[in-house]
């Protein structure tokens, strides 16, 4: 019985370890770097361009994602509407899909894009499932999520597959905040 019980205790923790945050992306004090992505959904649809660069020095939340399911789709709807209610702060956002085929994911960007009347935030692609280099996005994060403003990054989160659910999403929506002081 003492063995059973000492098995179990150690399955449990085993489980629990296996439930933690992923490291990935860019830390906090970090400066977040030029890149490029293809624009799906935002104002320079069909461009390829750097948001990064674009957005200077505003305070910005990055969703780097590597497929998106109604989590993703939720985080991305409530950043939309922090956006959009703080646009006196100049508080932006986008979303990259990390793929190894672009073409093919343009259409599932504007579907989700019109299902959540995104309108705030770009939806776009990075050519590549590894993502831009420099940002360090690791091979086990299904979601990672960065903000920073005046090119310091102040918050990040990272997801492995299926460990972004809705109390998460709610969190993570949450620290736009810190990037607004």
């Amino acid at each position: 019985m003492k063995n059973l019980i000492v098995a179990a205790m150690v399955l449990s923790m085993t489980s629990l370890a296996g439930a933690a945050e992923v490291q990935s992306g860019l830390q906090p004090g970090d400066a977040p770097p030029a890149f490029n992505v293809r624009d799906i959904t935002g104002p320079k649809a069909g461009k390829t361009l750097c948001y990064r660069c674009m957005y200077g020095s505003r305070p910005v939340v990055s969703i780097f994602t590597r497929e998106i399911d109604d989590n993703v789709a939720s985080l991305i709807k409530q950043v939309d509407e922090q956006v959009g209610a703080n646009g006196d702060k100049k508080m932006a956002a986008f979303v990259v899909l990390l793929t190894d085929d672009a073409d093919a994911a343009e259409g599932k960007l504007k579907e989700v894009a019109e299902k959540n009347s995104i309108k705030n935030v770009p939806l776009t692609v990075y050519d590549g499932s590894a993502g831009p280099s420099s940002y360090k996005i690791a091979k086990d994060a299904d979601v990672t999520v960065m903000m920073w403003n005046e090119s310091d990054v102040k918050v990040n989160h990272a997801f492995a597959k299926g460990q972004l659910d809705k109390s998460k999403v709610k969190v993570v929506a949450g620290d736009s905040a810190k990037i607004l002081e």
